[in-house]
């Protein structure tokens, strides 16, 4: 039993030895690298309360490094447990270097956008020394999981044509191009053992990518998706016997009625592993408000077994997410977690609801803008809709139903 079991234990209501327990069978990580000195670890698992993580990093258009760390600073007050750094632009070593030496949630990264960043105009020159020094760079730097786009292998390329979107995925597109370019196999599905090597060594989690997800709902759950999740489950069964930590992810763009499926599905071909999913999106008919299709779909994907949601923006599918799109997008992303933690039972997150109501019922509005998922913007409204000297809120005034039936009760 390590000291992070311990922490994930008494935050999560367990015992350490069934944490402990959990990760040996592979249900539950703790990714904590062990260079990431100001960590607070938390457990990903289908046994444990739904995380949230949020993506932030550069793009050609905008290296501003201190609008990354502003959004990060909003990441961790709404308390998402982790944070993606995506850069593909700039200096890339001291943006990772100073985004992990600001975070103490997870920080997790795809070592593969850097390796296409450093070598866009070649990418048929690029070799497997390359790939494993930058992962292995990842590592050495304190990165606590990374992305690793191992399942696309060539054998799922025939059934992308039958497609409308194709690949969304910037790094199976990568990795799709390189296999056309050179006319050989994923090199990181080929030389997986060297990737678990260097997972060991720095107790880096392996988070499996899901380069062929689907990015619109007419082609969710799809013969090239459904291909890559096969692989995927061989390569966390590699992972899991090696003694290292794994999570596979997850689409994606699906309708509704297909999240179920493709839930129990991942859980079934992977092991149980923890399932990291991104949304899912369940219309594509909705530009600038996609943080509420992420939430709609995150909070079934969670009440059936997913166990890690990466948050969607309103600025998804648009442009780079501002800083108040990061914050919209993780508290809708918090409210999907903590909704499908109360739909599962989860007896902690029901009782914060319960504590909530007895406050609302006895007018304790700093207790209740305290304790809220977003604690800012219910004092906005508030102050802009009524006195805060009046117990109730502006929409009853005096006839506010819990006064009105005190009164007739005395």
């Amino acid at each position: 039993v390590t000291e992070e079991m311990k922490i994930v234990a008494q935050e999560e209501g367990f015992t350490p030895e069934e944490i402990r327990d959990w990760i040996e069978q592979g249900k539950v990580v703790i990714p904590a690298n062990i260079n990431h000195k100001n960590l607070h670890p938390y457990g990903v698992g289908r046994p444990l309360r739904v995380k949230v993580n949020a993506n932030i990093g550069t793009s050609p258009r905008n290296v501003d490094i201190e609008t990354e760390l502003e959004k990060l600073k909003s990441i961790q007050e709404l308390k998402a447990e982790s944070v993606m750094d995506l850069s593909i632009a700039g200096d890339m070593d001291k943006i990772r270097e100073t985004i992990i030496s600001h975070a103490n949630i997870m920080v997790g990264t795809v070592p593969i956008y850097q390796v296409l960043t450093e070598e866009h105009d070649q990418i048929d020159r690029i070799n497997w020394d390359k790939i494993i020094d930058t992962i292995d760079k990842h590592g050495r730097q304190g990165v606590d999981f990374i992305t690793v786009h191992c399942g696309l292998t060539r054998g799922a390329l025939p059934y992308i044509d039958k497609r409308v979107m194709g690949i969304v995925s910037r790094g199976g597109s990568f990795i799709t191009r390189w296999m056309q370019e050179t006319g050989k196999e994923n090199p990181l599905y080929e030389n997986f053992d060297d990737i678990l090597e260097i997972a060991k060594k720095y107790d880096m989690t392996l988070s499996l990518g899901d380069g062929l997800r689907p990015g619109a709902i007419v082609d969710a759950t799809d013969e090239a998706q459904l291909h890559e999740l096969r692989v995927l489950g061989e390569l966390t069964k590699r992972a899991q016997d090696a003694g290292v930590q794994v999570m596979v992810e997850g689409p994606g763009h699906v309708p509704f009625d297909q999240i179920e499926k493709n839930m129990k599905l991942q859980q079934e071909w992977c092991n149980d592993a923890p399932f990291y999913v991104l949304g899912p999106i369940t219309t594509d008919i909705a530009p600038g408000y996609d943080h509420i299709t992420g939430a709609i779909g995150g909070t079934m994907a969670a009440y059936y077994g997913a166990a890690f949601l990466c948050y969607v923006t309103p600025a998804e599918h648009l442009r780079l997410p501002t800083p108040e799109d990061v914050r919209e997008g993780v508290i809708a992303t918090k409210i999907a977690a903590h909704s499908a933690d109360i739909a599962k039972g989860n007896k902690m997150a029901i009782e914060k609801d319960r504590k909530y109501a007895e406050m609302r019922h006895n007018f304790d509005w700093e207790g209740m803008f305290r304790n809220a998922i977003d604690p800012k913007k219910p004092i906005l409204y508030r102050k802009e809709s009524t006195n805060f000297n009046t117990e109730e809120c502006s929409m009853c005034g005096d006839f506010c139903a819990l006064k009105m039936v005190e009164k007739e009760l005395l």
